[in-house]
């Protein structure tokens, strides 16, 4: 027989776990480049209908900044569920994707004090090209999770019984005094 695990224990690693939003993140991740690369050229003729040259290159601007930051949050999920079933894996998860998030902030405060008074960019076109990828991308998520079939409670493994195991006696049934 062995010892049951005490309930303090951490879980054990489990290199052969998967866990659930993996399949799903690769899935937004693939699609979100395809609509990207789609967006990349419809706001390239449309940002060069409108504006000329200058606007070609604002809407590739806009329709890159907003898809890799974009990437950088399915990313970071993506390796932080590398660490799937190890003790450590919740600080992990939280300090790769705090991490990711910090780093996006960090890098679009830096895009912005660049590429303000560039005379190359039309902030119009530009605006439009990341509102027009963060919608897109919404819309990528949410076709992906409409359509994938995930178990509820795909990653909870419950307690198994010892058989040694016996019921408190207030809750056995051949107790007759209480």
């Amino acid at each position: 027989m062995s010892t049951p695990p005490t309930p303090d224990a951490p879980a054990p690693a489990n290199p052969g776990a998967r866990i659930s939003s993996t399949p799903i993140l690769r899935t937004t991740l693939v699609w979100s480049a395809g609509v990207t690369g789609a967006l990349a050229v419809v706001g390239a003729v449309v940002g060069f209908l409108v504006a000329g040259p200058n606007g070609l290159w604002s809407a590739l601007a806009g329709v890159l900044l907003a898809a890799v930051f974009l990437a950088i949050t399915g990313a970071s999920i993506l390796i932080a569920n590398r660490w799937y079933g190890d003790a450590l894996y919740v600080p992990v998860f939280f300090g790769i994707v705090l991490g990711g998030w910090i780093l996006k902030f960090v890098v679009f405060i830096v895009v912005l004090i660049v590429l303000r008074g560039q005379p190359w960019v039309d902030t119009t076109v530009f605006f439009v090209a990341v509102v027009a990828s963060i919608v897109a991308s919404l819309v990528v998520d949410v076709v992906v999770l409409t359509r994938m079939r995930v178990p509820h409670v795909s990653d909870i493994s419950l307690p198994t019984e010892v058989a040694d195991d016996e019921a408190p006696l207030s809750r056995r049934r051949d107790n007759k005094g209480v």
